[in-house]
């Protein structure tokens, strides 16, 4: 049975004060609540139907997990959701990667996101999403882009946070250490020379994503909903990247993309190249 207590602790973690004074997060879904049981995250407890508790009970005894059978009016009290999904789970915030660990990520054909001031929770966590889908080696979140931990961000993901290694903090610098860190890559012949990991930006004065040599990897730098690009990055960027409008000319049409989308077909390209080169 859900307590008062438990319900006001679940309540307030959708606020990012408790989150951090707690060190915990909500997560909602059948399939969400499954992952993180199978991530490195650390499930504190579980608030769910007795169908769901049954049909997951290997794992949850395996996890030992304390786990709160709960009514669909119960869970109507603690949900963030429209529709309350079967399972609730407060899990632990892990500690922060530290920007340290970028210097042992950078090498030549990896590939890295960075976040310009998201603050768009369905556009995060959709990003996310896209870089679980790519294999992407790292997300870079600037300091300004909306908390990680956000319930809206959590559900966007669809259980890919469990999976995407993401950093936070100084954009700028954790980008000039992944790119010293491709300088000094030593994963390929001494002939071919040190290879710097080459930073692009999503333009809309950019040149067309799929008139470029792609197939190296970098750091693809999203910016922010409405301003663009920081103009502190604009120097880092070495190669402006445009999605390409494909409607007819002289038609009205869609001004830009949404910020994930965007994000989805460039990595879509990265990749494509990647896959190309590794043929021949």
């Amino acid at each position: 049975m859900l307590s008062k207590n438990q319900a006001s602790h679940i309540r307030s973690l959708k606020i990012k004060k408790f989150r951090e004074e707690h060190g915990q997060f909500v997560a909602e879904g059948g399939r969400l609540v499954t992952d993180l049981l199978n991530s490195s995250f650390t499930v504190l407890s579980i608030y769910a139907d007795e169908d769901w508790l049954a049909g997951n009970r290997s794992l949850l005894e395996k996890r030992n997990v304390p786990c709160i059978p709960v009514t669909a009016g119960e869970m109507e009290r603690i949900t963030a959701l429209a529709t309350p999904g079967p399972a609730l789970a407060v899990v632990g915030i892990p500690a922060t990667p530290q920007p340290g660990e970028l210097s042992t990520l950078g090498g030549n054909g990896r590939l890295f996101l960075a976040l310009d001031d998201i603050r768009d929770p369905g556009n995060l966590g959709t990003i996310l999403r896209v870089a679980d889908w790519f294999g992407i080696d790292a997300v870079l979140c600037s300091a300004a882009t909306v908390d990680l931990y956000n319930p809206k961000v959590v559900q966007a993901t669809m259980g890919s946070i469990a999976r995407v290694k993401v950093f936070d903090g100084d954009l700028p610098g954790m980008i000039a250490t992944l790119s010293e860190a491709g300088h000094h890559d030593r994963s390929h012949p001494p002939r071919q020379g040190p290879r710097t990991l080459t930073v692009y930006g999503s333009f809309l004065d950019g040149e067309s994503l799929y008139s470029q040599d792609l197939h190296r990897g970098g750091v693809i730098v999203i910016g922010n909903e409405s301003r663009g690009v920081s103009p502190d990055l604009l120097p880092l960027i070495s190669h402006r990247l445009l999605v390409p409008s494909f409607g007819e000319s002289g038609r009205p049409r869609a001004e830009s993309l949404n910020a994930s989308v965007a994000t989805a077909l460039i990595c879509a390209e990265f990749r494509r190249q990647q896959s190309n080169k590794s043929m021949q």
